[in-house]
């Protein structure tokens, strides 16, 4: 009787009636049965990755384990006896760490309140930890706001944890397994969660910024130095390189702090901080805000001693580089690598699928070494004399793009090396559409020449595995609409599980489409353009999945659809994985 009651407030919603619940529930049913393509009145148990699958999340969020656990112990210590358990998952929803009750661990366990399970909105329905990732802000998801019959007794209130550069990068999640009706029961639970929250992206800022100016604030002078509300970490100029969440909320005027100048914001500049230091009365320490307001400031001085200074040139060239990603270890590492490269002479190979950002990549590194001229080349149909010409012609130092270097003729492959070896002021950057070991293939390059364009080859990831997909979103929004547009939860979940085989340039002309489409200031999801439909195939979806090893993400990019989709098919088709 109650599953079929609410089986019918779930058809309530998606005929457009009131509930009286809150809009994110009503607004997460609706993605549910639209988007996931889910059935309320199945059984759905929870969600556990595998022992792999939970190392790899769990060595990607190491950071933000270490930042967040001496909070979720002090938070453990004060509900201890209430019966809740504390989860801490990463952006896409895992659970990477846990605090509960080992008494009653088993049924945590089938409940999914344990280490691994998977709590991402498409998996495990309308929940607190699916709800705060789409929304970004903190909600309380309790008994039949669940959307799956299976979670309908627990209460969850999760709060979102942002990194220094105002992405998200982890959920912190208090539950009961069984709780009093009213909701209202949950509210001590989420002042605890989003003070938690705050205090855990206080102390990641800190562990990142030792190097560097943190200035801390707070609206009551009490709490400024024991507990500050938020926080900005700068550079040597008085730019903020990194802000708490609360600090964005509390100084932005509607965009990302990351860039600013500290003295454009408040009231004081970067030789003002050493004013604000512990040795001065706290209630001394008061800090104008842009709008006629005041905080209190807590300047905090850099703790370690900074890296010798480099050329100029390195330094500003590492910044043009770390703009082209958010938050994502792979081009993290791969953008220090060619920061340390930038400046040198050494040939470089850039190779990724089209559109994955080849040329912006070559021309960042180009910005980043300081040399004048920039020549760009496409390979294709280019004769040997012609190229000859264009070299001689680009005096001193330079940088030479030369464009899928696949495509040059046998001709001009064997001329090239001699030409590059008569101007060694001449910098080669090569972009290819093939991999490393193709490229290499005597059927495409000679060694020869191989051997002389790659001193290091950079193999940029597609979109599809970038972890800052949501991040570069943003940023490519914001370029194409002056920062006066914004996307609805549901166009940025679909956004976020498309495939993209178009990579960047495919993802630039869906939002310049749904900018134009788009009625105000807001993108929803009929404004976005139908993805490109692959072709039909004899090959049933469960053989795709059997050759796949049932791995989701792989049959998706396989019959190039997203995630989501394949679910959606698996359900409506009655599959099962074997065993």
């Amino acid at each position: 009787m109650v599953e079929r009651r609410h089986v019918e407030e779930i058809a309530q919603v998606l005929e457009g009636r009131a509930t009286g619940r809150d809009s994110y529930v009503d607004a997460s049913w609706r993605r549910c049965v639209e988007l996931y393509g889910m059935d309320p009145a199945r059984n759905e148990p929870a969600h556990i990755v595998t022992d792999a699958e939970l190392r790899t999340h769990r060595d990607q969020a190491e950071r933000m384990i270490g930042a967040a656990r001496a909070s979720l112990q002090n938070l453990f210590r004060q509900v201890a006896g209430q019966n809740y358990v504390l989860l801490l998952t990463d952006a896409k929803g895992v659970c990477v760490d846990f605090f509960g009750d080992s008494s009653f661990a088993d049924e945590l366990r089938g409940a999914g309140l344990y280490l691994g399970s998977n709590w991402s909105e498409d998996l495990a329905g309308t929940c607190g930890v699916g709800a705060c990732i789409v929304t970004g802000e903190p909600v309380t998801v309790h008994q039949d706001d669940h959307f799956g019959n299976a979670h309908t007794a627990l209460s969850c209130t999760s709060a979102p944890i942002y990194d220094s550069l105002g992405q998200m990068a982890a959920v912190l999640d208090i539950s009961l397994l069984r709780s009093p009706s009213p909701k209202s029961s949950q509210n001590l639970a989420m002042s605890l969660v989003t003070a938690a929250a705050r205090r855990v992206e206080m102390a990641n800022l800190m562990a990142a910024s030792r190097r560097e100016w943190v200035l801390r604030f707070s609206s009551s002078p009490e709490f400024l130095d024991v507990d500050p509300e938020g926080a900005v970490a700068l550079d040597g100029s008085g730019r903020i390189i990194g802000a708490t969440h609360a600090a964005t909320r509390m100084l932005s005027r509607g965009g990302s702090l990351i860039g600013q100048r500290i003295d454009g914001l408040l009231g004081i500049s970067v030789d003002d901080l050493p004013d604000l230091m512990r040795d001065r009365p706290t209630e001394d320490r008061v800090v104008a805000l842009g709008d006629g307001g005041a905080v209190f400031g807590h300047a905090i001085a850099p703790q370690a001693p900074r890296r010798p200074p480099g050329p100029t040139v390195a330094r500003t060239g590492r910044g043009v580089l770390t703009g082209l990603a958010g938050s994502d270890p792979g081009m993290d590492r791969l953008l220090s690598q060619a920061g340390r490269l930038a400046t040198t002479s050494v040939p470089l190979v850039i190779s990724g699928e089209s559109g994955s950002g080849k040329t912006k990549l070559a021309r960042a590194l180009h910005m980043a070494s300081g040399r004048a001229g920039f020549l760009t080349v496409d390979c294709a149909g280019m004769q040997a004399d012609a190229l000859a010409e264009r070299i001689t012609a680009q005096p001193g130092k330079a940088t030479l793009l030369l464009r899928r270097i696949e495509d040059l003729s046998d001709s001009v492959a064997r001329a090239l090396p001699g030409l590059l070896d008569a101007h060694p002021e001449m910098r080669p950057i090569a972009t290819t559409g093939l991999s490393s070991s193709a490229l290499l293939s005597h059927d495409v390059l000679p060694n020869a020449l191989y051997h002389r364009l790659a001193g290091a080859v950079f193999d940029l990831p597609p979109l599809r595995e970038r972890q800052d997909l949501g991040w570069l979103i943003d940023r490519l929004l914001r370029r194409r609409s002056g920062g006066e547009m914004r996307l609805t939860p549901s166009a940025r979940a679909e956004l976020m599980a498309r495939s993209w085989p178009g990579n960047l340039r495919e993802l630039g002309n869906v939002l310049d489409v749904a900018c134009a489409l788009a009625e105000g200031d807001v993108i929803d999801l009929p404004d976005l353009p139908d993805p490109p439909r692959p072709c039909e195939t004899e090959q049933s979806l469960e053989a795709v999945l059997d050759a796949c090893n049932w791995n989701m993400a792989r049959a998706a990019r396989r019959l190039g659809v997203n995630r989501s989709t394949v679910l959606r098919r698996i359900r409506k088709e009655g599959l099962r994985a074997p065993g």
